[in-house]
């Protein structure tokens, strides 16, 4: 039975996603990591940037590739990856205001994740542990669950009948590809995040830029960083702090 007024996102998952990720998934009532599709390579799948004082850097996890494999099934390839990002991390946030409240976090997240295989695995923990931390209670599940049949926009539509969607929620990309007239046909309204004007927060190594980890949000504005995001109308439990 159709649920009444409920929303649903859809998107792949991407290594410590920047902070409009997390207002996708502030904003539904569930959210489907959409993990049995093409890995790509070169993508946010498997990297993401941070800010240093020569400008950003990627930190990348490195994976076994090879053709047509999928998100789920892409491995690990040089376990070294995590105590090398973490590494990074505090030599480039250590003098952030709210590095200190989060270090024993995020070194035992690292050290855990040191021994994870599955790179699906790795970025499902991040995306569950930061929401966590900005207060996200979002339902969130695997596209495994679901049937999965037909060309890219039936697929989406067949996971918001599943779920008895009344609405999904994509992001500004996807129309590029969407059908919006499969959404139509389902009676599912379609509405796409905007992720224009984002305030500026306080950053180490300006000059300013948006597209980095959630991380730097976290790191310099700890408990206010949700007063940077769009999906929230209250302050996070940064950390343990309030």
């Amino acid at each position: 039975m159709p649920g009444v007024g409920k929303r649903v996102a859809i998107l792949q998952s991407n290594y410590i996603p920047w902070k409009g990720y997390f207002d996708i998934i502030g904003a539904v009532d569930e959210f489907v990591i959409y993990d049995t599709v093409q890995y790509t390579k070169n993508d946010w799948r498997n990297r993401n940037k941070i800010k240093t004082p020569d400008g950003l850097q990627w930190v990348t996890i490195p994976v076994h590739h090879h053709l047509a494999q999928t998100i789920e099934g892409t491995k690990v390839s040089d376990p070294r990856w995590a105590k090398r990002h973490w590494s990074s991390l505090v030599a480039n946030y250590a003098r952030a205001a709210f590095f200190p409240d989060c270090e024993d976090l995020f070194r035992h997240l690292y050290g855990d994740l040191a021994s994870e295989e599955s790179l699906s695995a790795i970025n499902r923990r991040f995306i569950s542990e930061i929401c966590g931390i900005l207060g996200i209670n979002t339902r969130i599940t695997s596209s495994r669950k679901y049937p999965l049949a037909g060309n890219p926009t039936e697929r989406l539509v067949g996971i918001c009948r599943a779920l008895g969607a009344s609405e999904y929620l994509s992001g500004p990309s996807a129309r590029d590809y969407i059908d919006e007239a499969r959404f139509d046909e389902a009676s599912i309204r379609l509405s796409y995040m905007d992720y224009s004007g984002y305030p500026e927060y306080r950053q180490l190594f300006g000059p300013f830029r948006h597209d980095v980890t959630i991380l730097d949000l976290i790191f310099n504005e700890g408990p206010d960083a949700t007063g940077f995001m769009k999906s929230f109308a209250r302050e996070a439990a940064i950390c343990g702090m309030r």
